[in-house]
């Protein structure tokens, strides 16, 4: 199978984690017998400063030309006093608008060696398997007017959706749940804001067509704090775009660390954008000591959501699974007795196992 890849390396360490991407992938083609091209673009601060704007015309046409986008990270203080317009950040919320991605998938699964540095207790979050389901192109980042005014003495900021926006990101909520336990858990605030109103409607509407998965209501002050007292309580979780980005950056951290974390933003017809939930961290760019996982477990996303490799998906996260068991760690991470390594070995190991163990494509996956 043959598929053409954009790579967004964006800002710090994405610029070095893209790589271990590609890397991964190489092996991937190469033991599977896929072709894949790739082609690089810029976004981000690194847009701004090599383009005069976080997201050129010319990664926009590339991106959309794609089978699928790999994305490292963007930010960082150096671009902290742009005007809103020029910020890094408004290059991934473009480029997630002008690819219709409305959907993103954010899984939080532990790894056994890494539970001991979790903030929770160890029996609190050894059970934990979650999926949010954030709706990602609509809501308060999106809505207009969002300005100051009255000479920047006042501010307004606009909170809209429309009934088919809420309708399609629930669809596929439920048809996660489907695949995994069957347990819906939708989240809004609908004791206070007509758009959540809206939001419970359409769940007690479309839960008729999924009369095998359980449905429950939850006010997001609620889910904040069970995240934390109860996260295994949790299956899928559906919610809109404000509170998707706060609750999502919450379970992230309820396995120990945000370096293990990949996630997808996808349309309807599977084309996605996949990156890791972490951000830019400029601290350590530069070092070769970032953290490549979620990065290379995004890759894992992308074959299975918009190119249909099962196989070839849980062969990277067996491989990640493995050498993580091993004890091989980045600074970021804590194993007892483990043995810390930078950027570039971590993903040396991962390829080595990959093309070592012709059982790792066989292993079902956790992320599935």
């Amino acid at each position: 199978m043959k598929k053409h890849i954009v790579l967004l390396p964006g800002d710090g360490i994405g610029q070095e984690i893209i790589g271990s991407a590609r890397a991964v992938l190489e092996e991937i083609a190469e033991k599977f017998g896929h072709t894949f091209t790739f082609e690089t673009h810029a976004i981000g601060g690194t847009a701004v400063d090599e383009h005069g704007t976080p997201l050129p015309e010319e990664t926009v046409t590339a991106c959309k030309q794609a089978d699928a986008v790999l994305l490292g990270a963007v930010g960082g203080p150096k671009w902290d006093d742009l005007p809103s317009h020029l910020r890094p950040e408004k290059g991934l919320l473009g480029i997630r608008k002008e690819l219709g991605l409305f959907a993103n998938l954010r899984p939080v699964k532990g790894f056994k060696k890494l539970l001991g540095s979790s903030p929770l207790k160890e029996e609190l979050v050894e059970d934990s398997d979650l999926l949010i389901v954030r709706e990602l192109t609509g809501g308060l980042y999106f809505g207009t007017p969002s300005e100051r005014q009255e000479n920047g003495q006042s501010v307004v900021d606009t909170l809209y959706y429309e009934r088919h926006e809420i309708e399609r990101i629930v669809d596929k909520a439920f048809q996660s749940a489907r695949l995994r336990r069957n347990h819906l858990t939708s989240v809004d605030k609908a004791n206070v804001l007509e758009s959540s109103k809206l939001w419970r409607e359409v769940v007690e509407e479309k839960k008729t067509d999924y009369p095998d998965v359980t449905v429950e209501h939850m006010l997001v002050d609620a889910a904040a704090m069970k995240l934390i007292q109860n996260p295994a309580q949790f299956d899928v979780i559906v919610t809109e775009n404000m509170f998707g980005d706060i609750l999502s950056d919450e379970a992230s951290v309820l396995t120990g660390s945000l370096g293990m974390l990949p996630s997808a933003s996808l349309r309807s017809d599977g084309v996605g954008l996949y990156e890791p939930v972490h951000g830019s961290a400029p601290d350590i760019a530069g070092q070769n000591i970032a953290n490549p996982l979620a990065m290379i477990l995004s890759t894992a996303l992308m074959l299975r959501h918009s190119f249909g490799m099962d196989e070839e998906a849980s062969c990277i996260e067996k491989a990640v699974e493995e050498v993580v068991d091993l004890g091989y760690h980045t600074k970021d991470l804590k194993i007892t007795n483990g043995i810390e390594t930078n950027t570039t070995n971590m993903t040396h190991k991962v390829v080595e196992y990959m093309s070592q163990n012709d059982a790792c494509s066989c292993i079902m996956s956790a992320y599935a």
